[in-house]
């Protein structure tokens, strides 16, 4: 840290910092000046607003040329190259008549969309309030090929392009603001004050490392400015429905320091009726929290120090019920003796610092990530009236506690429009402590569920620690004027130790009677290479096809404690590792009318890590006992072909098939190859009408329409393809009035009120997705 320190201010000391001016003047269609419109120098942290006479100036020092982006509430986003000299006159068109430019980050600097040579799909702030995304899970099929769902303790399983999250080890990784949610346990899915999402398909094992194997949401919250700006919205709907959310962002000091928080609170009292006491089964109370200060000495640097907090309370955590029939026989109906809540605690907090010179760009940012998660009594692990099992883990807050710290270094080169060579490198560490402690009681009616005996408990214990180092780089070249270049490489180590203990203990002594496994530990190691290779050719200014290979990998690991004696703990399971062709096509009209495109793609997945529930204690045992081959097409339509009428559309197709599978069953080996991917529709398709009526222009008066089709093929949910669900249909429905910036909208989710599994496991337990739905928001910025 010391040494890292020191460059830094060798840094400070030594570069040249030539100062360049970037100045203009802003119109709209009309030619009438535009004050307030926020402009931004990519890559950099430079931003100013125009004034009165829509007049604006930057002092900078990234050299002759680069880009700006141009955004104000109400007009569509532009993206300009300049350069030095040049006198800037920009004319800003209404939202209702063009698209915005998408800038994005996926690729760990601002980029245009249209000229990432990899599949990207991104939503706005304006695009996520239209979708009413308010949990991750809710971009099921608006990203092609991708499926999220909750399994009933409100983290998300997601599948994208047939690579699916099978265990606490994601597949699809998700970035917020730049720092991993580095597992299943620690991240947030909760959605608001965001300006962008990202959803990266395919492996990005190159600039992202672990766990990217299918892909990666990037979410992008709102950064503090000079201006003070804020919201505040309310949404109440049937089932209880209560959601509260506001925020404020301030200047503490202009160009210096800023201030930005903000809350949400949300409750419902849950589609679900227990049968066995006749009560409201999975009632929800959850707060989420966003906290930031942001302090910029200079154009050269930025300090920003973020915390996030969620903070669950569910009154009924897994909703299940056992067997497919009996869950569509009787909806939204369970029959479980042991209710309980589950109290689910989660903090990030994460400290980035940022350094720009003139020809490149240092950052560090640290992160630490903390989840306590219990039962205040014990659950249900029967899912029947019976005093058969339930789980126990409330052991204090030494257990069930687990902490992550992460720390990046990256350096990269500026980025200009006429900059033919771009490069970045980094490193990154992080170390995981997962203490975990947890009982399997057998009750009085432990015999009826393969007990051998009742009025006991299995107590296992374990305690990992697991760290790992990563180096990566990669860079890309223009070596004709239309052809680009791309290639990366990835090395990632990681050692893992588990200890662990199990106990007998027998009611109601206090005290264990016996260890049935003693104290033992045991380590494993892994590396992984990920390489990268990408090439473009820019049809024109508003073409380019692309093809690449990239490969990922989800890490290896160590298998847990079971009460299943055939399932020896401690034994090493290795990374699963992905290798990816793809190849596509993107087209942005010269107006700003329509972005469309097109990409295929061909993944085979060696050494599957696949998961094997045991019960009754819910523990996952993983092997490395498959080869899976997914391939597909993916399209992308955005559209503003007349004035206020918006249209998006996206398609998804994956086949994805294990070449070879086979597991272990009824003391047999099973042969399940040929078997379909879990978790994994063939087909998802969304088509979202729009249509935006000024009615009275001059007041500020409009009304809004918006229709959203979605189509999720068939699917199952088990290895042996025998938990199916079919393919179904959703309907949403939003109507509202806009007066400037405060709206009122009626909404319906689900209007059809199909049923359908939101989630199964692969012993037969169902959970039935969300009911119809109807309510309504009011929302207001200022």
């Amino acid at each position: 840290m010391k040494l890292y320190l020191y460059l830094l201010l060798q840094l400070v000391l030594y570069t040249g910092y030539a100062q360049t001016k970037i100045e203009g003047n802003i119109r709209d269609g009309q030619d009438r000046a535009l004050p307030g419109v926020t402009v931004h120098l990519l890559n950099t942290d430079l931003y100013t607003a125009s004034d009165r006479q829509g007049h604006f100036l930057l002092s900078a020092g990234t050299g002759s040329e680069g880009s700006l982006v141009f955004s104000a509430i109400g007009y569509a986003t532009r993206v300009v190259p300049f350069k030095q000299g040049t006198d800037l006159r920009i004319i800003l068109k209404t939202a209702n008549t063009e698209l915005d430019e998408a800038v994005v980050t996926a690729e760990k600097r601002e980029s245009r969309l249209g000229d990432l040579p990899i599949s990207v799909t991104s939503l706005n702030a304006r695009e996520i309030n239209q979708f009413r995304l308010w949990n991750s899970k809710d971009l099921t099929a608006i990203v092609p090929n991708l499926f999220a769902a909750d399994p009933g303790d409100k983290r998300n399983v997601v599948s994208l392009r047939g690579i699916t999250t099978t265990s606490y080890d994601p597949a699809v990784v998700t970035y917020i603001d730049g720092v991993c949610q580095f597992g299943l346990d620690t991240y947030i899915a909760q959605l608001f004050d965001v300006e962008r999402i990202e959803v990266l398909r395919g492996p990005q094992g190159t600039l992202y490392g672990r766990n990217a194997l299918g892909g990666v949401i990037n979410i992008i919250t709102r950064r503090p400015s000079n201006t003070t700006s804020g919201f505040a919205e309310v949404s109440l709907g049937d089932y209880g429905l209560q959601r509260y959310s506001a925020g404020v962002q301030a200047p503490l000091v202009k160009d210096k320091l800023f201030l930005r928080a903000g809350g949400l609170f949300e409750k419902s009292r849950g589609y679900y009726t227990n049968d066995y006491d006749n009560s409201r089964y999975d009632r929800q109370q959850a707060y989420s929290g966003l906290y930031s200060l942001e302090y910029r000495p200079g154009n050269r640097w930025r300090f920003s120090l973020d915390a996030r907090q969620q903070v669950n309370r569910n009154h009924g955590a897994f909703p299940l019920v056992m067997g497919k029939d009996d869950a569509f026989a009787h909806p939204y109906h369970l029959n479980q003796n042991a209710a309980t809540r589950l109290i689910d605690d989660t903090w990030n907090l994460s400290l980035t610092a940022r350094y720009t010179a003139p020809r490149f760009q240092v950052s560090s940012q640290t992160a630490y990530q903390q989840n306590y998660r219990i039962y205040s009594s014990p659950i249900d692990a029967d899912f029947s009236p019976i005093d058969g099992i339930t789980i126990i883990n409330d052991y204090g807050r030494r257990w069930n506690n687990v902490k992550v710290y992460t720390q990046e270094f990256r350096v990269q080169s500026a980025v200009a429009p006429g900059n033919r060579w771009q490069w970045a490198g980094g490193a990154f560490l992080f170390l995981q402590q997962s203490p975990v402690k947890q009982a399997t009681r057998f009750g009085e009616d432990g015999e009826l569920v393969g007990g051998g005996g009742k009025n006991f408990s299995l107590i296992n214990t374990s305690t990992g620690h697991n760290r790992g180092l990563a180096l990566y780089g990669q860079g890309s070249y223009r070596f004709l004027p239309r052809w680009e270049l791309s290639a990366g490489l990835r090395l990632d180590l990681e050692s893992r130790e588990l200890s662990v203990r199990g106990d007998y203990q027998a009611d109601p002594d206090p005290n264990p009677v016996y260890a049935y496994q003693s104290d033992t530990s045991a380590r494993a190691a892994f590396h992984a290479l990920s390489p990268r290779l990408n090439l473009a050719y820019h049809l024109d200014a508003q073409q380019l096809l692309f093809a690449g290979y990239s490969r990922g990998f989800r890490t290896g690991g160590l298998t847990p404690l079971s009460a299943d004696p055939s399932q020896p703990a401690l034994y090493p399971y290795q990374p699963e590792y992905s290798h990816s062709l793809e190849a596509g096509w993107k087209w942005q009209h010269p107006k700003n009318k329509l972005f469309a495109t097109l990409s295929a793609f061909y993944s085979v997945v060696n050494d599957v890590q696949v998961p094997t529930l045991v019960l009754p204690d819910a523990v996952t045992i993983t092997r490395n006992t498959g080869k899976l081959v997914s391939k597909g097409i993916e399209a992308e339509l955005q559209a503003r072909p007349l004035t206020g009428f918006d249209i998006r559309y996206s398609f998804g197709y994956t086949d994805a098939a294990y070449d070879r599978l086979k597991i272990a069953a009824g003391g047999a080996e099973a042969d399940l190859g040929g078997r379909k991917q879990v978790f994994t529709p063939d087909i998802s398709s969304m088509l979202a009408l729009q249509y935006r009526y000024a009615f009275a222009p001059r007041q500020q008066w409009a009304l809004v329409l918006r229709g959203e089709w979605k189509y999720l093929g068939k699917q199952y949910f088990d290895l042996a393809n025998t938990l199916q669900q079919s393919p179904y249909h959703l309907l949403n429905l939003r109507a509202g009035v806009e007066k400037g910036r405060t709206s009122l909208t009626g909404w319906v989710r689900n209007l059809a009120d199909s049923r359908y599994i939101g989630y199964a496991y692969d012993f037969g337990a169902v959970n039935l997705a969300p009911p119809r739905t109807i309510g309504a928001t009011l929302a207001a910025r200022f």
